[in-house]
């Protein structure tokens, strides 16, 4: 089985996100490993990009730290998650934009994530009309790729999670990424219709950032997914974020799991 899929079963999931090489490789392993030891069941591990257009300022702000020595290569992205996997054995997943995949090549890409354990890819501007290229080297390597659906997907819910695997990305709020206080309240309609179509799990991302949040989407959820905060815990502690995500990652996973 996927392990994705197997890590998402049973609900009250955390599903934590950083940039690669924010602020460097060897910070990025450690926070990776405080995210596990704090409870994050997931880890979302996004590869910078020079134009994210699915991100607000923070995690843009961390794309352009990632990137001030130039482009990151995948393979040493690859090798990074290798290091990951020494000292946990946390989930990943690959948040990416198609045309890094594209580059490197639909089939190589896919092989490299089933052999270096990335157990999935989030793609947000992967359109559902385009991804028939891709499938079958998802499939092929037996990963998981994960649908986002937003407020306005409403008629198109069917068709996108037709293939999901490992778990349905909701967005919570319309626009990019970035701490919000309130939430619509479509949300846990949006839940229910998702689950007309498909047993997948549902996690709620997007604007997350304290333990209240969590555990009120994680009520009418199957998990949340927090970016955001823990993106800018690094961008203030640098290489001293470890421990505060730690911390910050234990207090939202106790709050879901009350």
């Amino acid at each position: 089985m996927n392990k994705l899929v197997e890590t998402m079963q049973g609900g009250n999931k955390l599903v934590g996100y950083v940039v690669a090489n924010d602020p460097d490789i060897d910070t990025t392993i450690k926070n990776v490993v405080a995210l596990s030891e704090g409870g994050a069941d997931v880890v979302e591990i996004g590869i910078p990009f020079s134009d994210p257009v699915a991100d607000g300022p923070v995690i843009q702000r961390a794309d352009l730290r990632a990137l001030a020595d130039g482009e990151l290569p995948m393979d040493k992205v690859f090798a990074m998650v290798d290091e990951i996997h020494q000292d946990t054995d946390i989930t990943l997943v690959f948040l990416t934009y198609l045309n890094v995949v594209l580059q490197y090549g639909y089939d190589e890409f896919c092989y490299q994530c089933l052999k270096h354990g990335v157990s999935g890819l989030i793609i947000p501007d992967l359109p559902y009309e385009e991804q028939d290229e891709l499938l079958p080297f998802i499939d092929k390597y037996d990963l998981a790729l994960v649908p986002l659906v937003t407020l306005n997907s409403d008629n198109r819910i069917e068709r996108l999670v037709q293939h999901a695997k490992g778990f349905i990305y909701l967005v919570s709020s319309l626009g990019v990424t970035g701490e919000r206080d309130e939430f619509s309240n479509y949300l846990s309609g949006i839940v229910q219709k998702i689950k007309e179509y498909t047993d997948v799990p549902v996690a709620i991302g997007f604007g997350i950032h304290s333990a209240k949040q969590a555990s009120e989407m994680n009520q009418i959820s199957d998990g949340v997914i927090i970016g955001s905060s823990f993106v800018r815990i690094v961008e203030e502690d640098k290489q001293a974020a470890p421990k505060r995500l730690k911390d910050y990652a234990n207090e939202i996973k106790q709050a879901i799991m009350k």
